[in-house]
């Protein structure tokens, strides 16, 4: 798109808020076009696409269609965000089967799978493209809609885990006043505004606010919290040639957070939990609190048709004030005497609780990069050329954490209150300095109207300190590593697309926990390779796509020896392959659907531990699958039923692959009335989840070293209205 002429006449509103009663409720584009062209920023009129997408930023260096993109790409858009009432990436993020949560407990930051891989915090998630700290529940007030490219990501992002990356896309200014207002069958209270609009002499400025208040009450018992939001969004059309992009957001939340389960005796999956319950709740236990700061900004810069440049820089800070009553393991059990490591809940259901304290965790990542794109022919050969340079640090600091024992409860028992702990906190020191640096290229050449090739790739330069509790540097990692990706893309049709590709990734090695024999130890950087093949087919107003892969990774993991000890190691091979289906959009004139199926196979080999190999790995369904619908009923204007189900196969809960937690289906139902109140439109809107109050675990994965469950949440029942001005 070129950049629109703005409206002659100034937008100017005043905005007063009073009093709201809450609501309570039971690659690159293939085709070469004339000229290179600036992305628009006022877009005017509604967006009747629902459900469906056709083109993302994540896939390489500019927004491209998703036809021409070689990778599978999922697109959730601000269309299905609102009609789910989605308010944590997890919400979000359920609608793509090959998604999974690997410890995401309430009131705390939540963490992924994808394909059976986890995400990496340092780098695996993106606002507008540049990477932030993934420690935070970003905020989707301001977001316009959240891209998942699944699997390898060298190419786009440098070092980072195999399993993908997540970019959250903010809106852009644009004239809207609105006002939501929420509350839930617990209680809870929220309210969000939007308001955008453009000024100036030639209406070149625009600007957008999104602000937010929520007051959670949690279905967990004493796990109440609150959270306040604030964004602004600033664009200016410098010229016909040049624009500037800069967006800045703030957050901050409070709220207890609440422990998982453990298995019974390492053998057994407890019984009789209820997802309402807090282990280990101390009286005098605190919330836990993240701060969290993301600022990007982006200069774009047509020089010609053909030829034009782009600087984009972005900082991304969060504190985390972590207290909390932490129910862990089994010391304290005599059933558990015996062993080592008891790291899981006695036999008998028995708990440790741990005083925990970790204040002033600060995490920061900083980025810069610089980016040309041309279009010119060569031997007969259109070629679409990126290149350009990156720069990205990531600085860790924080104190040694507190964990003291204090005392010991029951699953289904109320535990005492015990005296905290009166030891005194450790110094602050710099934990970690990560440097790196990168190169990158890629030219998609297209052969002719059927036929085009992507070929890339990525100099990877990592200058990584890493330093003791004492602030004493421990490890000086430097390391050179090229990183390329091929692909071939067949157009039989111009919506139809087939596609092939290689990638080659690095990632930073993980960490030994703290009961290995080389505790804290951050192992060298592993490397990971995938093969991918895919279709996509747009048909009228619908969306099809399909995938297959197989991802190869090195294994790390705490190796036990026969004396019952642990050493983490980098042994062996974990090879997922997998099978990916996916349909959005407009199945009929008034149903539109959101629709995905994953089947993954995750198996371990080579690692030195019999029993670890020959069955699924840890928290990985063979079967995965999601859909949502809305359906516009014929008969009542502006009413619409939503609605949709969860599924999941059963998943192993250890790596042993022993025990496992069963398979579920959650059903989710709702509705959407759209309507004009005193010539305002409004909007109301009314989730149902887990309509059948289904118990189930949600998550049994592992986190530095440790196996948790955590259960899904019982019924919840949202209701809200929304309200433009």
């Amino acid at each position: 798109m070129v950049l629109r002429s703005r409206p002659a006449v100034t937008s100017r509103f005043a905005f007063d808020l009073l009093t709201l009663g809450l609501l309570l409720g039971g690659g690159m584009n293939s085709s070469l076009a004339a000229e290179l062209e600036l992305p628009s920023l006022k877009i005017q009129g509604q967006d009747t696409s629902g459900y469906q997408n056709d083109s993302a930023s994540v896939g390489g260096f500019s927004e491209a269609p998703l036809l021409d993109t070689p990778s599978s790409i999922t697109v959730i858009n601000e269309s299905l965000i609102k009609d789910q009432q989605a308010r944590l990436l997890s919400e979000v993020l359920r609608n793509d089967a090959s998604v999974g949560e690997s410890y995401a407990p309430i009131g705390y930051y939540e963490n992924f799978v994808v394909r059976g891989f986890s995400l990496d915090a340092a780098s695996s998630y993106k606002i507008n493209g540049r990477t932030i700290t993934g420690e935070q529940n970003v905020a989707l007030e301001n977001k316009q809609r959240v891209e998942l490219l699944k699997g390898l990501a060298g190419l786009q992002s440098g070092i980072s885990e195999p399993s993908g990356v997540i970019n959250y896309v903010t809106k852009r200014p644009e004239d809207v006043r609105s006002v939501t207002v929420s509350s839930d069958d617990r209680g809870s209270g929220y309210i969000a505004t939007d308001v955008g609009g453009w000024f100036g002499s030639e209406q070149q400025f625009g600007l957008r606010a999104n602000v937010a208040h929520e007051d959670l009450n949690s279905y967990v018992e004493h796990a109440n919290g609150q959270r306040d939001f604030l964004s602004l969004a600033f664009d200016w059309n410098i010229s016909p040639d040049a624009v500037l992009q800069l967006d800045a957001e703030y957050q901050n939340k409070q709220q207890r957070s609440v422990p998982g389960y453990q298995l019974l005796g390492g053998t057994e999956v407890p019984h009789d939990a209820s997802p309402k319950k807090l282990l280990g709740h101390q009286t005098g236990s605190k919330q836990v609190g993240i701060d969290s700061l993301n600022l990007n900004g982006k200069f774009e810069y047509r020089f010609s048709d053909q030829w034009k440049g782009s600087v984009s820089a972005a900082r991304s800070k969060v504190v985390i004030d972590d207290y909390s009553s932490f129910a862990w393991g089994c010391y304290g059990s005599s059933s558990c005497a015996a062993a080592k490591v008891p790291n899981y809940f006695s036999p008998e259901g028995e708990y440790d609780i741990y005083d925990y304290r970790s204040p002033d965790d600060t995490r920061r990542n900083d980025e810069i990069q610089a980016a040309m794109t041309g279009l010119f022919t060569t031997a007969g050969l259109s070629h679409e050329l990126t290149f350009g340079s990156s720069a990205f640090r990531r600085v860790v600091d924080k104190r040694k954490s507190v964990n003291e024992w204090i005392g010991t409860g029951h699953i289904g028992q109320d535990p005492e209150s015990f005296p905290p702990t009166d030891k005194p906190l450790n110094e602050r020191h710099r934990r970690l300095d990560s440097r790196q640096y990168g190169l990158f290229v890629t030219d998609r050449i297209s052969f002719n109207e059927q036929w085009q090739t992507v070929l890339g790739g990525r100099e990877v330069r990592l200058d990584e300190k890493a330093f003791d509790h004492n602030g004493n540097q421990a490890r000086h990692t430097q390391q050179y590593m090229f990183l390329p990706n091929a692909a071939l893309i067949y157009k039989p049709m111009a919506n139809l697309s087939l596609y092939t590709s290689y990638s080659k990734g690095l990632s930073l090695g993980g960490e030994a926990p703290w009961f290995a024999l080389n505790a804290d130890q951050v192992l060298s950087p592993t490397v990971s390779r995938q093969i991918e093949a895919g279709v996509k087919y747009d048909w009228h107003r619908i969306s099809f796509a399909a995938a297959v892969f197989q991802t190869r990774q090195a294994y790390q993991y705490a190796k036990p020896d026969s004396a019952g000890d642990f050493t983490y190691v980098q042994q062996g091979e974990q090879k997922n392959t997998g099978l990916e289906l996916s349909a959005n959009g407009w199945a009929t004139s008034r149903l539109q659907i959101a629709a995905s199926v994953a089947a993954i196979r995750a198996r371990v080999s080579g690692s030195g531990t019999a029993e670890y190999e020959g069955h699924q790995a840890i928290n990985v369904p063979k079967l995965r699958a999601s859909l949502y619908a809305d359906y516009a009923l014929p008969w009542v204007d502006g009413l619409s039923l939503l609605g949709g189900v969860q599924y999941s196969a059963s998943k192993n809960a250890n790596r042993t692959g022993q025990v496992e937690v069963a398979d579920y289906a959650v059903v989710n139902v709702g509705s959407r009335y759209s309507t004009r109140i005193d010539g305002y439109e409004t909007v109301f809107r009314l989730s149902i989840d887990n309509l059948f109050d289904k118990r189930y675990w949600r998550d049994a994965g592992e986190y530095m070293g440790d196996d948790y469950l955590f259960q899904g949440a019982p019924l919840t029942a949202r209701l809200s209205a929304s309200v433009n001005f």
